[in-house]
């Protein structure tokens, strides 16, 4: 960074973070550190999820870069932690960043410190939360302001359930509509105002209309309210509808004392009681054993007490209560917190309850703790894990072991044939030159002998390559760095002979400096793939062309010749060991050469295949893991 940067970015009055492409910070301004409380020191290569209070915090930094890389910028506010464990809330603002050549190379990352306006935006909304629950939750109570002359400005739930006036019918209207007619004939309205405004309220019981032209009797009390000033801005006033208070009051008491009966004595169980709001108003002794909370501690609090911090800030319990409302119930299994704030997983039914007349009057919610039930479970997937990786491990083990015999299957096949074979030959000749060792000319002993020593050099060939093929699946590869260039030119040097006597045409094309592996076994299955191609030529001149290129770390090589090619149902049979497609003479060999082919590949963590058109010639390609650490597994 250039120091006319830096400088500004310290005299900046936000808090600045540069951070590399995987999030770890690679610079602070001294606003940062004031804010943090961590040093320099402290914060350099540190990832950006040091400033968040758990461990969720790292994905959710992951999260807002790759927004940020997204969409451009991301813009978001959230708790941070700083050093000393307090929590700060800030705004967050984190832009990518970009070099000349339009190549990311990080991201800058700005922090406003907004924990005052927070925290005067809680105490608003929680003032604003008490006044709303405390109006428009209490459904006994008609509430609700009048202006100065009596009109009706606001219109609470109770007042709706006890008058029969909705909102949208009442307000505006004057609060007089209550009244019968005798008291509107004696102004009583007018008179009550004035007693409000003279001191300060006025109470009393009597009887009031509502909207259906029926008669209670109400508990009536006006408030004359007030400004700063003294000056008069209107009346507040509650009504309680007392007619059939000690009818309820007793039904109330029997159905508690059922309720109580019934509920209490269940251990296992979490159950309680709910108003339309969600505050608990019932708990009993199975909601206490398993959530911690006295009923002196709990009773009035509203229920998202046993919810996380993230469900709160989601809305969670408020959904919930929602669910209920619409469909009856809700249901689910989650985690709940205790009051020691350790986690149980849960259980959770929320019923809504209505009375007779078809109103929401709460909702009852039980809890059961499952948490021995869900380790038991998670034990029983790590349990199933396990013996899946058992079973994996003997499928593949027995795969090996099927793949052994097949070839040890096949050794038996070759021994009992390919290498007796030669042998009968070489005992054949011998017999006939023991009987014509009298009469037999020395060029008929010659050609005995040589056709002798043919099946000898056969049978060391064949038994030279099964050696081959036994220490490739059982010895140890040297995993080095291979010169490509040399690699070709060392097997091509061992076939020097052959290339020569035959005539061939070697191209070579390589965009490969180097790979990694096990140097003798490499060049063993170049020459093998360039003798073969050699082998099964059509033409005086064999044309052999060899190339190596990488694609995306994947090296892959090719050998192709213009030999007598491989019909497209016998592609599949090539590599296996002691299989000859060709049985004429002409194309001499044991049936191992491609099969070593085969094995060196596979101890490489590569591929191997060809590509063939009869009559025009064959190309074997196959590919190698240019990572080192890969093959030093093998």
């Amino acid at each position: 960074m250039l120091p006319n940067c830096q400088s500004v970015l310290q005299h900046l009055p936000e808090a600045i973070l540069l951070l590399d492409q995987d999030g770890y910070i690679t610079y602070v301004n001294q606003k940062a550190i004031q804010l943090t409380g961590y040093s320099e020191i402290d914060l350099l290569q540190k990832p950006f999820s040091i400033l968040e209070q758990n461990l969720s915090g790292a994905y959710k930094c992951t999260f807002e870069l790759g927004e940020a890389l997204k969409k451009g910028r991301f813009e978001g506010e959230g708790w941070k932690l700083n050093k000393n464990g307090s929590r700060i809330w800030c705004t967050t603002a984190i832009s990518p960043l970009f070099n000349d050549d339009n190549e990311m190379q990080g991201y800058c990352c700005s922090l406003r410190d907004q924990s005052e306006k927070k925290e005067q935006e809680l105490k608003l909304r929680q003032s604003e939360e008490r006044f709303r629950l405390m109006v428009e939750g209490v459904k006994d109570y008609a509430i609700f302001m009048l202006d100065t002359e009596g009109h009706i400005l606001t219109w609470n739930e109770g007042a709706q359930r006890t008058k029969g006036y909705s909102g949208e019918e009442i307000i505006g209207r004057h609060f007089s509509t209550f009244y019968s007619a005798p008291d509107l004939e004696d102004k009583k309205p007018e008179r009550e105002l004035k007693i409000a405004i003279a001191t300060g309220k006025y109470e009393e019981e009597g009887w009031r209309v509502k909207k259906n032209g029926s008669v209670f009797w109400a508990n009536v009390v006006i408030t004359a309210l007030f400004n700063e000033n003294n000056q008069h801005i209107g009346f507040s006033k509650v009504t309680r509808d007392l007619t059939d208070r000690k009818e309820n009051e007793e039904h109330l008491r029997q159905s508690e004392e059922r309720y109580r009966s019934l509920v209490e004595q269940v251990l296992d169980y979490g159950i309680f009681m709910l108003d339309e709001k969600g505050r608990i108003i019932s708990w009993n002794e199975g909601a206490k054993r398993i959530k911690g909370y006295t009923a002196d501690e709990i009773l009035g609090k509203y229920f998202s007490i046993f919810y996380t911090e993230e469900d709160i800030i989601m809305g969670k319990p408020a959904y919930e209560l929602k669910v209920a409302r619409s469909k009856g119930k809700y249901e689910e299994e989650g985690w709940r917190l205790r009051k020691d704030g350790s986690m149980f997983w849960a259980n959770i039914l929320i019923t809504a309850v209505y009375n007779n007349q078809g109103l929401l009057i709460g909702y009852s919610k039980v809890t059961r703790d499952l948490t021995e039930r869900k380790e038991a479970e998670r034990a029983l997937r790590e349990s199933y894990e396990r013996y899946r990786m058992l079973t994996d491990e003997l499928k593949r083990a027995n795969a090996e072991l099927s793949y052994a015999n097949q070839e040890l299957e096949q050794f038996t096949s070759i021994v009992s044939h390919d290498l007796q074979e030669p042998v009968r030959t070489i005992k054949s000749f011998l017999q006939l030159i023991d009987i014509k060792l009298e009469d037999a000319t020395v060029a008929e002993l010659k050609g005995y002998l040589q056709k002798s020593q043919n099946a000898a050099n056969r049978m060391r060939e064949i038994i030279q390559n099964l050696l081959h093929y036994a220490q490739l699946s059982r010895g140890e590869m040297v995993c080095e760095e291979v010169d490509v260039n040399e690699l070709f030119s060392q097997a091509l040097q061992n076939l020097r002979t052959a290339i020569e006597a035959n005539n061939a045409q070697i191209t070579i094309e390589n965009e490969v400096p180097y790979i990694f592996g096990d140097r003798i076994q490499l060049v063993q299955l170049v020459q093998n793939l360039v003798g073969n191609a050699l082998k099964f030529t059509v033409s005086e001149v064999p044309q052999i062309k060899i190339r190596c290129t990488n694609e995306n770390g994947v090296v892959q090589f090719s050998v192709s010749d213009n030999g007598i090619g491989i019909a497209k149902g016998d592609l599949h049979k090539v590599f296996e060991i002691f299989k000859r497609l060709s049985t004429e003479k002409a194309y001499p060999g044991t049936g191992i050469g491609l099969a070593i082919c085969k094995k060196i590949v596979d101890r490489h963590h590569g591929r191997i295949w060809p590509e063939s058109t009869p009559g025009k010639g064959t190309t074997f390609y196959f590919t190698l893991n240019e990572q080192p650490e890969v093959l030093q597994t093998a």
